[in-house]
């Protein structure tokens, strides 16, 4: 597998990442069978993904990023589908995120 592959399965492990963590919150603490279902398969994909992925990319790079994206892309997520609270920290807070995993795909 190619390096440009694997940054690709890495992206689409974080952006399932994002997806695995809204899916719990609509699982409500697993007690809504449809929900918890697509909780489990987003996390058995992304988990394969990422596994991929960490057999070309560096283990803590690759894990920084996926991380990030997840990261990042959850609390936009929470701000748009949950109307959770917005700050001027919380936004710098994501930009250093964001700005972290930008060093790290430079490097």
């Amino acid at each position: 597998m190619s390096p440009a592959v694997a940054w690709f399965m890495l992206l689409v492990a974080g952006i399932l990442d994002v997806g695995w963590a809204i899916s719990m919150k609509y699982a409500e603490g697993y007690t809504r069978p449809g929900w918890s279902i697509t909780s489990l398969m987003l996390l058995a994909a992304f988990v394969f993904l990422l596994g991929r992925a960490l057999k070309v990319l560096e283990v803590g790079v690759a894990y920084s990023v996926w991380t990030g994206i997840g990261a990042a892309g959850t609390f936009v997520m929470g701000v748009v589908l949950f109307g959770e609270a917005l700050s001027a920290t919380k936004i710098a807070g994501i930009a250093l995120v964001l700005m972290g995993i930008v060093a790290l795909k430079l490097a």
